[in-house]
């Protein structure tokens, strides 16, 4: 059913179609599946290069006994807010971790960054982090440390002078920007090997249009950044039933 779990045979199709160069919509298609289950499935178990079905299947079996051995929620825990299924959120937050990963991003950074991303408040304290993915406050310390080096987060001081990771719509944009600008230096290195081995030689050559390269990258990259930067900033436009009554009863 599309509705049920994936079975080992469903995730062998997969597995072919990837093989195939098949996008997730054929497979899914194919399986007759939502494309965006597809999408998870194979992002959260190696992306579309190290999927492989039987290691898929075995990592399924052990988070269903996971959730199976955990304790049931009590009666104190509180519900999740705006009316949010937990199993969905979580699998949500396992496959941004995973394309997070994907992108380079180390796993306990790339968790930290989805914790703060899928809080509402934009931000979290280590003793939160700590709480919420159940590791060590080092391990916590590592990751901010990672993120920050890339700007990928910022801490603030709040009432009680605890630190607070935050992630908002600036940073967003900074690390673009930053990311961009750390292209510098090796267009610089770039171009010293070009005097160093001698104009039009060929590697001075392949040198000079690395350069090149980066430089334009680099430069529509940042120019991109800038004209966009606004989109970071727009709030979500109200639905019809939360727009305030017109008073002349228009």
């Amino acid at each position: 059913m599309p509705g049920g779990r994936l079975t080992q045979q469903e995730r062998q199709q997969i597995a072919l179609g990837l093989a195939d160069s098949l996008p997730y919509a054929e497979i899914a298609r194919r399986l007759d599946r939502p494309t965006s289950t597809i999408t998870r499935e194979v992002m959260r178990n190696g992306g579309p290069t190290g999927y492989r079905s039987d290691l898929a299947h075995r990592a399924t079996e052990r988070r269903a006994h996971r959730r199976r051995s955990a304790p049931a929620r009590g009666p104190e825990s509180a519900p999740l807010p705006h009316g949010r299924e937990a199993e969905a959120v979580a699998e949500y937050e396992e496959t941004l971790t995973t394309v997070l990963m994907s992108s380079g991003v180390p796993k306990m950074a790339a968790r930290v960054l989805t914790s703060l991303f899928t809080a509402d408040a934009g931000s979290l304290t280590a003793s939160e982090l700590t709480q919420k993915l159940q590791v060590s406050p080092a391990s916590i310390s590592k990751a901010i440390a990672f993120l920050e080096s890339q700007s990928l987060v910022r801490r603030e001081r709040d009432e009680r002078r605890r630190d607070r990771y935050v992630v908002d719509d600036e940073l967003f944009f900074q690390a673009t920007i930053a990311s961009a600008r750390a292209n510098d230096e090796l267009v610089k290195t770039a171009r010293l090997g070009v005097a160093v081995l001698g104009p039009q030689t060929p590697a001075a050559n392949r040198l000079e249009n690395i350069a090149r390269f980066l430089d334009f990258i680099s430069e529509s990259i940042t120019r991109a950044a800038e004209q966009a930067r606004e989109v970071l900033h727009t709030k979500p436009v109200p639905a019809p039933d939360d727009a305030p009554a017109d008073p002349a009863g228009a």
